[in-house]
């Protein structure tokens, strides 16, 4: 019975280290990580900054004298839309502000142009979840209509064999907790690897975060808003064992504070699913004689 299952999700060829199309790069398929199998999984250190646009122009100067640009960055960078899943008591969302040691969050990621999505775009659906100090993250590669199904129509989808343990606990997780989407995110992202002794290091530079707490379907054409001002930037260092001490001595010289923010938490909030907590990123810029608009399409 199970082995009608367990078929290729998406296409062997997409998961190989192979140069992508003309049209992947544009998004017409999404943007593939680089993911030695159809099931991903890595630990790392995340570290949190939030800087002017100014601050992280000049960050980006630096740390491309060290840095090589993610391939799939180019010059205007790409973009994240992410949909998040949550209980009706938004459990996911307190684990985070009270700050457990063990933590989770369901999602369904698009890399790439939103506009471009169909039932058979590649999306990521993905478990993050944090061990003390350690980020955790476990994600699968399904055409976007099986992830719905599996998320949001509650059923097992066919699959690689490799793929059926994650696929399990995911489908575990919505049954057992009545999950359902809550929040979505979307940034306009820059991002950097590293080479030689750095490598393992990721840097990167989201920009234009919004959010909406509607219409959940990626390819939407919603409203969505801004949930953190037009003039800041989230700066994510991701290191596997360690952050280099080039990289620590530059964000102690630019006096860098180490932020608890989180993009689906600001969702929630700027769209009064939950009070404000100490954490959320306000409404304003840090100049208090400019306003910024906080909608967009």
């Amino acid at each position: 019975m199970l082995q009608r299952f367990r078929k290729k999700a998406v296409s062997a060829a997409h998961d190989s280290d192979q140069p992508l199309s003309g049209a992947e790069v544009n998004g017409e398929e999404g943007h593939r990580l680089r993911a030695p199998s159809r099931f991903h999984a890595f630990n790392r250190y995340e570290i949190k900054y939030l800087v002017s646009m100014a601050v992280a122009a000049e960050l980006r100067q630096e740390i491309e004298q060290r840095l090589d640009r993610d391939r799939h960055s180019g010059e205007e960078g790409y973009g994240i839309w992410s949909s998040y899943y949550d209980t009706r008591q938004l459990r996911f969302y307190w684990e985070k502000i009270e700050g457990l040691k063990f933590r989770r969050k369901l999602r369904i990621r698009h890399y790439g142009d939103r506009s471009t999505v169909n039932d058979d775009t590649p999306v990521f659906v993905e478990i993050k979840q944090r061990v003390n100090r350690v980020t955790q993250k476990r994600r699968v590669r399904l055409p976007y209509r099986d992830a719905l199904l599996l998320c949001d129509g509650r059923r097992m989808v066919e699959h690689d064999p490799s793929q059926r343990a994650f696929l399990e606990e995911v489908l575990d997780l919505v049954l057992r907790l009545d999950l359902r989407t809550t929040a979505m995110t979307g940034y306009q992202r820059h991002a950097y690897v590293g080479r030689d002794a750095d490598v393992g290091l990721r840097v990167t530079f989201d920009q234009r975060i919004r959010g909406r707490d509607r219409d959940f379907h990626l390819g939407a054409d919603a409203e969505n808003r801004l949930i953190v001002p037009a003039s800041m930037s989230i700066v994510e260092v991701k290191a596997n064992e360690r952050v280099p001490y080039w990289l620590t001595d530059l964000t102690a010289r630019r006096n860098l504070q180490v932020a608890r923010v989180s993009k689906y938490c600001q969702s929630v909030e700027a769209y009064g699913l939950a009070p404000r907590s100490v954490f959320h990123v306000p409404d304003h810029d840090l100049d208090p004689h400019r306003s910024t608009v906080l909608s967009e399409a």
